[in-house]
């Protein structure tokens, strides 16, 4: 049995039906269910007896203990996180409380649960944190990629409070022995991604006839990791990862955000065509850009590929064209995720930045 938390988010469910797809081992699944989470990611699970679906806090301190005494699980999996700079920059306190305030609480109670274990559950129990290259800052143009020995430098209140909560998790394996393990990952793209997000943002808006708005030149640099290859270094750090190690995970695939709407819009075009034959490009708005924005991401994935013999396996070809095909095959998922709430935040975002 291992708990996961945030197993209805993005990763989380990539995570948990890859997992279950891989191995019989149970999965309790601890989610908020607040508005990136969503059940419909799992709805293939519905009746798996192997997942285990809670709906709670990760900073619950009488619901996680009581989690982690009732079914003992031999690891813990932190997804759960505030996750959009943009959003950090209209309301930082959510992500003060949920990044840190909770991770801090989450660590507590496994630091309990884990302090009362036997002797061979405790040698062999790990706690394994999730984060991001965005807690490194911003590169130059020609500046080498974010290596593990990098400093903390984070310019949003979102990379400020996963750089908190990777502290955090640092500090309980040096001060009480927690056998922890971290990765910063580079952006995931892949399915049941929010669209909120670059790339479902532009395939779904392009859908809708709306403008496809990009931030400021268009030319802030990103390294995109295909979620299913993240699930996969994931699932080799949980099993060989060194205690106290942080593992980069990276795709190797640097691009400027404009190339990224220009390739959606190319498979758009050719996989489900404008009715007026014209190119889905013709729908790229540039807007005031956001403030703060970190101008460059890359990340050095050496170290994972060297230690535990982890590299992704989809080129930005093959998993761009997967990822569209998945939202142009699931449009009842898109429907269902386009709630009032959902309207609401895209209005407060992007109506008022166009120029």
């Amino acid at each position: 049995m291992i708990l996961i938390t945030g197993g209805a988010g993005f990763i989380g469910s990539n995570f948990l039906l890859d997992w279950l797809a891989l191995c019989d081992e149970s999965v309790v699944n601890l989610d908020l269910l607040t508005y990136a989470g969503n059940l419909a990611n799992l709805s293939s699970l519905e009746n798996d007896p192997r997942h285990i679906f809670v709906r709670g806090d990760i900073g619950d301190i009488k619901l996680v203990p009581e989690l982690l005494n009732k079914y003992k699980p031999r690891a813990v999996v932190n997804f759960a996180a505030e996750s959009h700079v943009d959003r950090s920059i209209h309301g930082p306190e959510d992500f003060v409380q949920t990044n840190v305030v909770g991770t801090c609480h989450l660590l507590e109670s496994v630091r309990a649960y884990w302090g009362a274990l036997g002797e061979d559950a405790k040698s062999s129990f790990r706690f394994l944190h999730v984060s991001t290259d965005e807690v490194y800052g911003s590169l130059g143009q020609d500046g080498p990629a974010f290596t593990e020995e990098n400093r903390y430098q984070p310019n949003s209140p979102y990379s400020a409070s996963k750089a908190a909560s990777d502290h955090l998790v640092r500090a309980y394996h040096h001060t009480y022995g927690l056998p922890v393990l971290t990765t910063n990952c580079s952006n995931n793209y892949g399915p049941h991604h929010f669209p909120e997000k670059l790339i479902p943002l532009m395939i779904v808006n392009a859908q809708a006839g709306k403008p496809l708005p990009v931030y400021g030149d268009g030319q802030q640099i990103r390294d995109w990791l295909y979620v299913k290859d993240h699930c996969s270094a994931i699932r080799r750090v949980l099993e060989a990862g060194k205690l106290g190690e942080v593992y980069n995970v990276g795709g190797w695939n640097e691009k400027p955000n404009i190339e990224i709407v220009q390739r959606v819009c190319a498979l758009l075009d050719e996989m489900n065509p404008r009715a007026d034959g014209k190119s889905y490009l013709e729908q790229v708005t540039y807007v005031t850009d956001r403030p703060g924005h970190d101008r460059r991401y890359a990340i050095d994935a050496v170290k994972i590929e060297r230690e535990l013999g982890w590299k992704p396996t989809e080129t930005f070809e093959t998993g761009i064209r997967k990822t569209v095909v998945w939202y142009l095959e699931h449009q009842d998922w898109v429907n269902n995720v386009l709630s009032g709430s959902y309207r609401d935040w895209l209005e407060k975002n992007y109506v008022e930045r166009v120029e």
